[in-house]
């Protein structure tokens, strides 16, 4: 209340301070959910514990077994001048792969990965070093056989990573199913970049320096590789009934069969190019069908599996393009003909594999693995001989019809073989 002169003004008592209103913090949004890519499969396979060390060592010691073949006939017909040796000593190493091989897959199976693949890698890597000193120093022929006989003891990396991803996503088909689709791309990226690489370094850096990079190489991956104890899959008792050889036998035949169809169509594409007057385009081309193939194997893993029948159907059909485009003379149908084929042998690759974890015995799965692998060389064997033997009797163009026939006989076997009446996926 206040007096103002005469007049009397009742006045509101002061109103209390207002308290400072704090500042609204900005609102923070939620990140939208990341839209699935056609990599999410990948990343999903990736982000597991493990995968990605595994899988570097795992690269590093698979690129030589597409180097050391070829860095070995470049060595010893560089410095001994003879083809024909070089080949005689390459076969050999085959055959004593084929024999050694599955007994060192058992081993691996039955004590472990680490405790085996680590003594039998320094093994072959003593092998190689022992073929460079006796090609160097020039030492009788069959010290040559020898020693490239002991790189038979390769651990057969492709088959201890499928192992250690089928162990990691037991439960999983879908998961399952990328990881044999990425290891199919991973083959086919070595192949195609392992000859490569061999080539370079024997012809520009030394005869010597193929061989002596595939086995530093190999060295240092399979140590990364078994160092990775958390992902290694534990040693389990096998069965006494439980053969790989018995479980894989209606197998085989299709993937030696694949095998003849690897085999024979280098062999026709080098002759039909070289007859061409194109055979500085080999490499480029072979390299492209290769490249076909790891796009789909890495394609497939994003999509749902196919069967085995079907597969085989388009294996079969996409084996007959080359062919046909052999019989115009050009370049570019053939380039693309071969692409096709190599896209279509992915599938079939990945999903053979996929039906080898489903049959065979617990435990002896690196061990089955190796058997198949060995099946794969056995037809590119015979495939490359038999298709040289028909660019020489009739023809480099005739000589495609060989891998189309074999596709198509891998085909046949699944009508007479009731494994393949099962499911194709585990």
């Amino acid at each position: 209340m206040a007096v103002t002169g005469s007049t009397l003004v009742l006045a509101a008592p002061p109103a209390p301070p207002v308290p400072p209103v704090p500042p609204v913090p900005a609102r923070v949004l939620p990140r939208p959910p990341r839209t699935p890519g056609p990599l999410a499969p990948y990343r999903r396979l990736f982000a597991l514990p493990g995968t990605r060390g595994f899988t570097a060592g795992n690269l590093l010691a698979r690129l030589p077994m597409g180097m050391f073949g070829i860095s070995a006939v470049m060595m010893i017909a560089g410095q001994r001048g003879s083809y024909a040796l070089a080949g005689a000593v390459s076969a050999t190493g085959l055959a004593a792969t084929a024999l050694v091989g599955p007994w060192t897959a058992r081993l691996i199976d039955r004590h472990g990965q680490a405790k085996i693949a680590v003594p039998a890698t320094l093994i072959a890597v003593l092998g190689s070093l022992s073929l460079v000193v006796c090609v160097r120093t020039g030492a009788p022929a069959w010290t040559l056989f020898a020693s490239y006989a002991a790189t038979a003891t390769t651990p057969n990396i492709g088959g201890m990573s499928r192992a250690r991803w089928t162990h990691l996503l037991r439960g999983d088909a879908g998961a399952h199913h990328t990881a044999m689709s990425f290891e199919q791309a991973a083959d086919e990226l070595c192949f195609m970049l392992g000859p490569v690489l061999a080539a370079f370094l024997c012809s520009v850096v030394l005869p010597e320096a193929g061989t002596l990079t595939a086995a530093a190489l190999l060295l240092t991956g399979m140590l990364v590789f078994t160092s990775c104890r958390a992902t290694q899959p534990p040693v389990k008792a096998a069965t006494r009934h439980g053969s790989p050889l018995r479980a894989l036998g209606p197998l085989l035949p299709l993937f030696f069969a694949t095998g003849v169809v690897f085999g024979s169509m280098e062999i026709a594409s080098i002759a039909h190019l070289d007859a061409l007057g194109l055979g500085a385009a080999s490499g480029p081309v072979l390299a492209l069908q290769a490249a076909g193939s790891c796009a789909a194997g890495l394609l497939y893993g994003t999509m749902r599996p196919l069967g085995l029948r079907t597969c085989l159907v388009l294996m079969a059909a996409a084996m007959a393009l080359p062919w046909l485009a052999a019989g115009t003379g050009s370049l570019f149908p053939l380039a693309c003909a071969l692409l096709l084929a190599g896209m279509a042998t992915a599938p079939t690759m990945v999903t053979a594999m996929s039906r080898v974890h489903a049959l065979i015995p617990e435990g002896r799965l690196n061990e089955g693995m190796t058997l198949a692998v060995t099946a794969i060389f056995a037809g590119i064997s015979l495939g490359a001989a038999t298709a040289g033997n028909l660019v020489d009797r009739l023809g480099p163009a005739t000589a495609y019809a060989l891998p189309a026939a074999a596709a198509v006989l891998a085909l046949a076997a699944t009508k007479v073989v009731p494994v393949f009446s099962t499911r194709d996926v585990p």
